[in-house]
C-alpha cells in the first residue's frame, strides 16, 4: 500500500474513533484488503498486529465456529459490494480463549464510481463495560446510567445537565483528529473544574459531556454552564492556540421516582436539541420547556414510552379525509396517531411526540404507524384505488440508516401500492444533511412513493428545501388560511404559495378548511385539494369506511 492511501487510512480510522464510545474500531481499504484495528482490540483479542493484510480472514478464525458461517457470508456481500453495512451479533474468541458476546457494526464507503473503497466500524463487546472514557479520563456513558440508576433506587433528588458542541468536525477539518481529541479532553477538564466537587462529569456519545449534580439547583447549574459556555467562547485554548467552542444545554430535575430511568434521558435529550435546533445554545430546563403540569407530564410521558415497549399498547391511528378541490371527491386520508388508556383517556401526540422522538424506542413506533395505516389503507383500494394514504415522518425517523429499506418491507409485508402512498416530511426536517435529505426523498420517488412538504411557510428553510428537495405536494398551513375569507394577506400568501409550488411542479393541498366560505375562497388559486373540519375530524378507519364507502 502506498503512503497516500495509508495516510487516509489512518486520517479515517481516527474519525471512526472519535466516535467509537469505548468499542473496538476497525477500518479496511477493501480494494488492497489493508486494515487498521484499534490496538485495544489487538490486546484483548490477541490480533497479530494493528495494521493487517487479509483482516476479515484473521479476524473469522477469532469467530465461534457456530457463527462463521454467517460472518463469512456477510463479509462476502460486503466485499462483493453487495451490501453496504453489516450489522450482527456473534462470539469472539478472546487472547486467553474465552468466548464473549459481541456486537459487530460497519459500514461501506464508496468512491466517486460507486465502488466499495472502505469498509469500517465498531465492535461492542457485551461482556465487559468501561465505565471511565479513554480519551478523556471521566466517567462514561455507562457509568451515567448506572449512577442514574442509582439516585433512582436511593431516591435522591438531583440535576442533570448535558452540553455539547455545534459544528466540531470544522475542528478536525482544519486541525487533524488528535488536536480534536486534544479539544474534547481539554473541554471535560474545564467542565470539571467549573462544577468542582458538587457533582460528577460524564463523557456522553460523541461530543457531549453531562453533569449530575445532588447538590446544585436548576438555577445555580444555568448558571454553571453559562460560565462553561463563555469560557469555551472566549478563553479556551488547546497547544497555544485559541478554539472557540459554541455549545448547547439542556437540564432537567429529577425529583419523580415513579418513573424509569429512560424516560429521563429522553427528557434529557429533547431539551439539549432544544437548546440546538430552536434556543441558540441558551440552556433549556425541561419544566420551562412545557404548559402542562411537569410532575403529571412526566408521569404521563413514562406511561406512554412504557406502552411502546409492549408492542405499542394503546396506540391507535384515526384518519381525515383529503378531498379533490374541484370535485370534493376523497382524494385521500392523512393518518393521525391517537394514545389512550384508562387513566389519561385519548392524548394527542402533540402531547408527547417532540419529546418521544428523542427516544431510543421511537423508530419502533414510527414503524408501527406506517404498518398500521397500510394495513388499513388496503381496505379501501378496491373502491378508491387511486386514493393516497399520507404518513408523517419525523426527522428522527429519517436519521436511521435503515429507513428506506423499513418503508420498503413494510410495503412488501402489508401489500401496500407505492404508488398510493405518500410521505409528509415537515420544516423541522430543516436540521438534517439536505443532501441526505435529498437522496433520500429522491430514493422514495423512484420506487413510485410520493412526497409531501407539510406546514409549508411555519419555519424560516422551507422555501430553501422546496428548492432542493423534490416533492409531490405542498400543504398550507391552516395558520395561512383562517381568515382567507376576509384577509387579503392570507389571499396574497395563498396565492404566493400556490405559485410557487407550481413552479416547482407540486400540488397544493390547504388544511385546516372549516367552512363553505373558505373552501369557495380557497378554490380561486392553483389548489389542487382540501383538507380540514369542514370535510371530517380525524375518525378511526371503521367510521370513515362507513362515511365514504
Amino acid at each position: 500500500m502506498d503512503d497516500i492511501r495509508k495516510k487516509r487510512l489512518d486520517s479515517l480510522f481516527e474519525s471512526f474513533s472519535i466516535l467509537a464510545e469505548g468499542n473496538f474500531v476497525y477500518l479496511c481499504d477493501i480494494k488492497e484488503d489493508y486494515s487498521r484495528w484499534s490496538v485495544r482490540a489487538v490486546d484483548f483479542f490477541g490480533l497479530p498486529s494493528n495494521y493487517m493484510h487479509g483482516a476479515g480472514a484473521i479476524w473469522g478464525e477469532h469467530v465461534h465456529p457456530e457463527d462463521r458461517e454467517n460472518y463469512d457470508r456477510s463479509i462476502d456481500a460486503i466485499f462483493s459490494g453487495k451490501d453496504s453495512a453489516h450489522d450482527m451479533q456473534y462470539r469472539a474468541m478472546t487472547k486467553d480463549g474465552k468466548y464473549i458476546v459481541c456486537t459487530c457494526r460497519g459500514i461501506v464507503i464508496r468512491d466517486d464510481n460507486g465502488e466499495p473503497e472502505y469498509f469500517g466500524g465498531a465492535i461492542h463487546n457485551h461482556d465487559q463495560y468501561s465505565y471511565i472514557d479513554s480519551m478523556t479520563g471521566i466517567r462514561s456513558l455507562y457509568g451515567f446510567f448506572d449512577d442514574l440508576k442509582a439516585l433512582f433506587w436511593k431516591q435522591e433528588t438531583a440535576c442533570i445537565l448535558k452540553v455539547g458542541l455545534n459544528n466540531f468536525s470544522n475542528i478536525n477539518v482544519i486541525y487533524g483528529y488528535t488536536f480534536g481529541n486534544k479539544v474534547l479532553r481539554g473541554l471535560g477538564k474545564m467542565i470539571q473544574t467549573e462544577i468542582g466537587n458538587q457533582g460528577c462529569v460524564y463523557r456522553m456519545d460523541g461530543t457531549k459531556f453531562a453533569v449530575i449534580s445532588r447538590s446544585l439547583s436548576v438555577e445555580e447549574l444555568k448558571a454553571r454552564y453559562k460560565a462553561i459556555q463563555k469560557k469555551a467562547a472566549h478563553k479556551f485554548y488547546v497547544d497555544g492556540k485559541h478554539v472557540s467552542l459554541s455549545m448547547n444545554a439542556g437540564i432537567v430535575r429529577v425529583d419523580n421516582f415513579d418513573i424509569n430511568t429512560e424516560t429521563v434521558y429522553s427528557c434529557l435529550k429533547y431539551v439539549y436539541y432544544e437548546s440546538k435546533n430552536r434556543k441558540l445554545g441558551t440552556p433549556v430546563v425541561f419544566e420551562d420547556a412545557l404548559t402542562d403540569n411537569n410532575r403529571q407530564y412526566i408521569e404521563k410521558l413514562n406511561v406512554i414510552r412504557s406502552s411502546i415497549a409492549e408492542d405499542c399498547k394503546g396506540f391507535f391511528l384515526c384518519y381525515q379525509p383529503i378531498m379533490d378541490a374541484h370535485t370534493e371527491k376523497l382524494k385521500g386520508m392523512e393518518a393521525l396517531l391517537r394514545w389512550k388508556s384508562d387513566e389519561y383517556g385519548v392524548v394527542s401526540p402533540v402531547q408527547f411526540i417532540s419529546v418521544l422522538e428523542q427516544d431510543i424506542l421511537f423508530p419502533e413506533l414510527g414503524k408501527w404507524i406506517m404498518r398500521q395505516a397500510m394495513t388499513d389503507g388496503r381496505k379501501l383500494l378496491e373502491t378508491y384505488p387511486d386514493f393516497v394514504m399520507n404518513v408523517n415522518l419525523s426527522y428522527t425517523q429519517l436519521e436511521m440508516g435503515s429507513f428506506v429499506a423499513d418503508v420498503v418491507q413494510i410495503l412488501e409485508e402489508t401489500g401496500f401500492p407505492a404508488r398510493n402512498l405518500c410521505l409528509e416530511i415537515t420544516e423541522r426536517c430543516r436540521i438534517l444533511d439536505l443532501t441526505l435529505l435529498k437522496n433520500m426523498l429522491s430514493t422514495f420517488r423512484e420506487q413510485g412513493i410520493r412526497v409531501a412538504l407539510d406546514d409549508f411557510g411555519t419555519g424560516f428553510s422551507s422555501l430553501g428545501i422546496l428548492r432542493e428537495v423534490p416533492v409531490d405536494t405542498v400543504k398550507i398551513d391552516r395558520e395561512y388560511v383562517k381568515n382567507v375569507e376576509r384577509s387579503k394577506s392570507d389571499q396574497s400568501t395563498v396565492q404566493f404559495i400556490a405559485n410557487l409550488a407550481n413552479a416547482f411542479s407540486a400540488e397544493v393541498c390547504v388544511e385546516g378548511v372549516e367552512s363553505a366560505e373558505m373552501r369557495d375562497c380557497l378554490r380561486q388559486y392553483r389548489v389542487s385539494s382540501l383538507q380540514g373540519y369542514y370535510y371530517s375530524k380525524p375518525i378511526p378507519m371503521d367510521e370513515f369506511i362507513e362515511k365514504y364507502c
